[in-house]
C-alpha cells in the first residue's frame, strides 16, 4: 500500500554480514521488496525452514528437498512422512512446510466459496490444482452448488479409481437432493500427472448426468485435475 512501512532489518552482529545472520537478513529484504519471483523456490524453503532451524544454514536442506521431490509444489505438498525422510528434516521443519501448504488451500477455497462457481472458474480450477494436483492416491469428490451455482457442499466420496464400484450415480444424486442442491460437478484426480479421461471417467460421468437429469439436477461437468494440468470434460464436448 502507498506509504506502507517496511520493518527494520533484523539485527546482525559485527562479521556476520558473511554469515548465517547476514544471509538471512539479505533474503528477508528481498522477500519484504521484491516481486512475486524475488526469491528462488529453494530460497523459499530456506526462508521457511528458518523457524525449524533458528541459527544454522538451511539452504543444503531446501536444496535436499528439492531434489528429492523436484519442484516447490511437490515439496509443500509431500507426506510428513516422506518430507523426514530426507536427511537433516524433522517433525517441526515437516510442519513448518504444512502449514504454508494449509494456508495456501484456504485462500484458494476463500476465493471459490460465496461465488457462483461457474462465473469464478479459474478460481475454482486454482483451487482444485492446490489440493488434488499432488496427492498420490485418486480422489473422488462432488462440488453441490445451489440455484446461484453457489458452493454449498464439498463431498469427499472416497479414494481410489472413478468407477461404479467406487463411485454411484444414485448416491451422488441422492446426496444432492439431501442437501438442497440443483447442480453439480464431479471432480478427481490422476496421481499420473496426466489429467486426459479414461474410458471410465466418461462412462460413469454420463450414467450420474442421466440419473440426474430425471430429477432435475444438472451436471456441469466433470474436472480431472494431476501436475501436468486439468481436463474438463463439459469442454472436450464429452457431457
Amino acid at each position: 500500500m502507498p506509504g506502507e512501512r517496511l520493518p527494520p532489518p533484523e539485527a546482525e552482529t559485527p562479521g556476520a554480514s558473511n554469515g548465517a545472520a547476514g544471509h538471512r537478513a539479505r533474503l528477508r529484504r528481498r522477500l519484504l521488496t521484491g516481486g512475486a519471483e524475488a526469491l528462488a523456490d529453494y530460497e523459499v524453503l530456506e526462508y521457511l525452514l528458518f523457524a525449524a532451524n533458528p541459527r544454522g544454514d538451511t539452504k543444503p536442506l531446501a536444496k535436499a528437498l528439492l531434489a528429492r521431490f523436484g519442484t516447490l509444489n511437490a515439496v509443500l505438498n509431500a507426506e510428513p512422512g516422506a518430507l523426514t525422510q530426507v536427511t537433516g528434516m524433522g517433525g517441526t521443519g515437516a510442519a513448518a512446510l504444512k502449514a504454508v501448504a494449509l494456508a495456501a488451500r484456504r485462500m484458494a477455497r476463500g476465493e471459490v466459496q460465496a461465488k457462483p462457481v461457474l462465473g469464478s472458474w479459474q478460481a475454482l480450477i486454482d483451487y482444485l490444482t492446490i489440493d488434488m494436483a499432488h496427492l498420490t492416491v485418486e480422489r473422488v469428490r462432488v462440488l453441490y452448488l445451489d440455484t446461484r451455482n453457489r458452493l454449498i457442499a464439498d463431498h469427499h466420496v472416497g479414494d481410489g479409481s472413478i468407477d461404479e464400484a467406487a463411485i454411484h450415480p444414485r448416491e451422488v444424486v441422492r446426496k444432492a437432493l439431501d442437501v438442497g442442491s440443483t447442480a453439480l460437478i464431479l471432480v478427481h484426480n490422476h496421481p499420473s500427472g496426466n489429467p486426459e479421461p479414461s474410458r471410465a471417467d466418461i462412462d460413469i460421468t454420463r450414467r450420474i448426468a442421466e440419473a440426474g437429469r430425471l430429477l432435475g439436477i444438472v451436471v456441469h461437468d466433470h474436472v480431472i485435475v494431476g501436475r501436468e494440468g486439468h481436463v474438463s470434460l463439459r469442454a472436450k464436448g464429452l457431457i
